[in-house]
């Protein structure tokens, strides 16, 4: 059973940065490891991920070139650098890992293990 902890949110301001960390128990080594966002009244959307080739990474178009996927093993814990944030960005924040490898990383049905989310609030 892997159960998984983000935390790091809050209010920052437009072009500011946060680091969210999303600690699990369990083995998650093997697993794909990913961020996803959702803001009110919108559907659950991809935001970035990593699997155990630590080279291997993928992002939304949204956030390229301004957040930072990364995970430390030794740790069992999965980082969001989020830089030059806007107010676009504002979301609940969840992390997610799984090990389905027949469906696309973008999609919430490649993970089966969620954690709650923490809220992030981008507003001057």
């Amino acid at each position: 059973q892997v159960q998984l902890v983000e935390s790091g949110g809050g209010l920052v301001q437009p072009g500011g940065s946060l680091r969210l960390s999303c600690a699990a128990s369990g083995r998650t080594r093997m697993h794909k490891m990913g961020w996803f966002r959702q803001a009110p009244e919108k559907e659950r959307e991809f935001v970035a991920a990593v699997w155990w080739n630590p080279n291997t990474t993928v992002y939304s178009d949204s956030v390229k070139g301004r957040f930072t996927i990364s995970r430390d093993d030794a740790k069992n814990t999965m980082y969001l650098q989020m830089n030059s944030l806007e107010p676009e960005d504002s979301a609940v924040y969840y992390c997610a890992s799984g090990l389905i490898s027949t469906i696309s990383v973008r999609s919430t049905r490649a993970y089966t293990n969620w954690g709650q989310g923490t809220q992030v609030i981008v507003s001057s």
